[in-house]
């Protein structure tokens, strides 16, 4: 659960930082000039970030900053799962003997290879539900396991949907304030209480969701 606040805060916070910020602000310019080609460009490169193990939270949230709720989560969902299948198709075949040594390293790792065993499908969509496991190394990691591709695919894109929603809308709603603030969005003062109770309506669905899969993954690995 606390991790999950952390992800959102460090997505936040990263945004006032340089270089980070004008690297984003660049990226986000130039995906907003190409018009029609911006959503298949963004994709893409979420693709790409995915399986070079950068920031998801603050990439996701680009693309609500980009395209709204709607259109964001549409590219998001679709982009990340790609980016989740590639990473573990790259896990299981050509970085194999790099990702055994990785996961050596995780004190969970074992419990979780097991419980895979036992019930891949699960395992999977309980873990893209929890913050408990590094996203990024988990996409290689379980490349390693006996999961079925089919299992982990429709886990993952499954698991992956309440905070897929949640960094989107966070980046939509910090769109929605900038053009509040620069008397650009219509609807006056009355649509900033409206945009923030929806951030944290869902961010507290994400934070529950979160909370229960975390619990039930502790109790099979403990299990296991």
């Amino acid at each position: 659960m606390g991790l999950l606040v952390l992800f959102a805060l460090a997505g936040l916070a990263a945004l006032v930082f340089l270089p980070l910020r004008a690297w984003l602000l660049a990226a986000l310019d130039a995906l907003a000039a190409l018009g029609m080609w911006a959503l298949p460009a963004y994709g893409l490169l979420y693709v790409l970030a995915t399986v070079l193990f950068l920031p998801g939270s603050l990439v996701t949230m680009a693309g609500g900053f980009l395209f709204g709720p709607l259109w964001g989560t549409l590219v998001v969902s679709l982009a990340s799962t790609v980016g989740v299948a590639s990473a573990f198709l790259l896990g299981r075949t050509v970085a194999r003997p790099w990702v055994l040594r990785l996961a050596s390293k995780h004190r969970r790792f074992p419990a979780l290879d097991r419980a895979v065993a036992a019930s891949g499908f699960k395992i999977v969509l309980l873990t893209r539900l929890s913050p408990i496991f590094p996203f990024n190394l988990l996409n290689y990691a379980f490349g390693v396991t006996s999961v079925r591709f089919r299992h982990y695919v429709l886990a993952s894109w499954l698991g992956m949907l309440p905070a897929t929603f949640f960094f989107v809308s966070l980046g939509s709603t910090a769109r929605d304030l900038a053009q509040i603030a620069s008397g650009k969005a219509g609807g006056g003062s009355g649509s900033l209480p409206l945009l923030l109770i929806g951030a944290l309506a869902t961010f507290l669905v994400t934070l529950l969701l979160a909370r229960i899969a975390a619990k039930a993954l502790r109790g099979v690995t403990d299990e296991r």
